[in-house]
């Protein structure tokens, strides 16, 4: 790791959070062990990641102590008890700072947390801070004027990603096990891939999404990251089932996903459908090698490949249309107002839907449709569909959101659409997507791939992914860090 802090190695940092629960109960490892080691380990490398615009230290140790004394004197305790986790600063924790990267915001505490952070508390874990995001998560790299730059936790000069890039880093750093992150277009898929760990977008409805404003054309998810799939799983059994705030989790029961989950298993029977880049985009030369090799574990477990061709899925230009309206709805008032004080790369997408109008729109709704139609034929005849996360690993820290993107030497005009253009998709379709680390480029940092799995199918995407991630972690080690 480059130009880092070589700390000592850390048992506990390292120790996944399903390993860590074990221990708690068993009275073998304190919450207040725990916790004290995470906020040590935050704090020694805030200033080279810069991935927290929050921390919690009194109150998170004195939670810690409260969990371990209901611990002590046998009460029944939740599934997470004692274990840390991280919230995204644009996800609202009462009580806590919660600025969603904005200058305008830098001293906004809200009243009440969001329903995914009560779930987690509910459980028994601990908010340890709060991790850094572009302004209001309209980036795909974390920077704000608000706290600067967030970097990759094995390159300094390498973007984190985004805009969940502070949650990322600092899973991959060891600072805790669980963090809630937030997907409307791959916003926990693309740090997971920049930082070498698993992030899910899980199905639309899932997790109760109680800050989205238009529920109703949501697209956009409160997920969780973590280092494996197993605590994927775990973490998701504590944020799922129905609430009033969000129309699309009515009817959809909690689930036991880490539970229920089988360590283990292949793929045979299943049939994946797979493709390395939509129709015409480009893809760097490590990645497809990488795709490759992934593929044929998949075949070594058993599944059933079939190569599709990616037309169809080149939806950029669509998700710009329904995601930047809705970021003018919500933020045109402020860049009238205070546009002096907002990010450049926000006012730009913003005006780029300045002459979008309500007919425009609504086709964009109508090719919405249209997809999830699509992608949902795939997935009745086939269970998973398999692609690259990104097209390359991490940009340079300072790229410009709209200036080229280099792929193997040459030069893309666009970013999006030739960076991760498989995340967006399945923002718009509802279906389950998760990115899981793959190796390494010749740079020597973190490639992903997505899986993808049916509509409300999440249990079986996990189940599968925790399959290949069993198969194809050995062949192509990629340690977290190496302090």
């Amino acid at each position: 790791m480059k130009n880092f802090p070589r700390l000592p190695r850390s048992e506990i940092c390292e120790m996944s959070a399903s390993a860590m629960r074990t221990l708690v109960a068993q009275r073998e490892l304190s919450p207040v062990e725990i916790v004290d080691e995470v906020l040590r380990r935050a704090d020694a490398l805030q200033p080279h990641l810069n991935c927290f615009i929050t921390l919690c230290h009194e109150e998170a140790t004195e939670q810690a102590r409260q969990a371990e004394q209901a611990i002590m004197r046998g009460d029944t305790v939740g599934a997470l008890h004692g274990l840390p986790f991280t919230v995204k600063d644009i996800v609202d924790t009462a009580n806590v700072r919660t600025t969603y990267g904005s200058l305008l915001h830098r001293d906004h505490v809200p009243a009440h947390d969001a329903v995914a952070v009560a779930r987690l508390r509910e459980a028994g874990g601990i908010l340890i801070g709060k991790t850094t995001s572009s302004e209001f998560g309209a980036k795909c790299m974390t920077d704000a004027p608000l706290f600067g730059s967030t970097r990759n936790a094995w390159d300094p000069t390498r973007t984190s990603g985004g805009s969940s890039g502070g949650a990322a880093a600092s899973m991959a750093a060891g600072i805790a096990p669980l963090a809630i992150a937030t997907d409307g277009g791959g916003s926990t898929r693309i740090p997971a891939a920049c930082n070498g760990v698993v992030g899910l977008k899980q199905s639309l409805g899932v997790v109760p999404h109680s800050q989205v404003q238009d529920a109703f054309g949501n697209y956009t998810y409160v997920t969780p990251t973590t280092r494996n799939v197993g605590d994927t799983a775990l973490m998701l059994q504590a944020m799922t089932g129905a609430h009033g705030s969000d129309p699309w989790s009515l009817g959809v029961p909690a689930r036991g996903y880490f539970d229920d989950l089988q360590p283990g298993g292949d793929l045979r029977g299943k049939r994946v459908l797979f493709s390395a880049t939509p129709a015409g985009r480009p893809i760097a030369a490590d990645v497809a090698a990488a795709f490759e090799a992934a593929l044929a574990t998949l075949r070594s477990m058993g599944a059933d490949l079939e190569e599709m061709t990616g037309e169809g899925y080149d939806v950029e230009p669509v998700w710009r249309v329904i995601n930047h309206t809705s970021w003018r709805g919500r933020f045109a008032p402020l860049a009238e107002a205070h546009a002096d004080q907002l990010s450049p790369s926000l006012l730009q997408q913003l005006a780029l839907a300045e002459h979008v109008d309500g007919v425009a729109f609504q086709q964009a709704m109508f090719a919405r449709t249209a997809l999830f139609r699509k992608v949902q034929a795939q997935l009745e005849t086939h269970d998973f569909i398999f692609t690259p996360t990104l097209s390359r690993t991490a940009l340079p820290i300072d790229q410009d959101l709209f200036g080229s993107i280099e792929i193997d030497g040459r030069e893309f005009a666009e970013l999006r659409p030739n960076w991760f253009p498989w995340t967006m998709p399945f923002n718009l379709t509802g279906h389950p997507a998760i990115s899981l680390p793959c190796g390494a480029g010749r740079d020597g940092l973190p490639i992903g791939m997505q899986l993808v799995g049916g509509f409300r199918e999440d249990l079986q995407l996990l189940q599968a992914a925790a399959a290949f991630e069993a198969s194809h972690r050995p062949a192509n080690p990629l340690p977290v860090l190496a302090f």
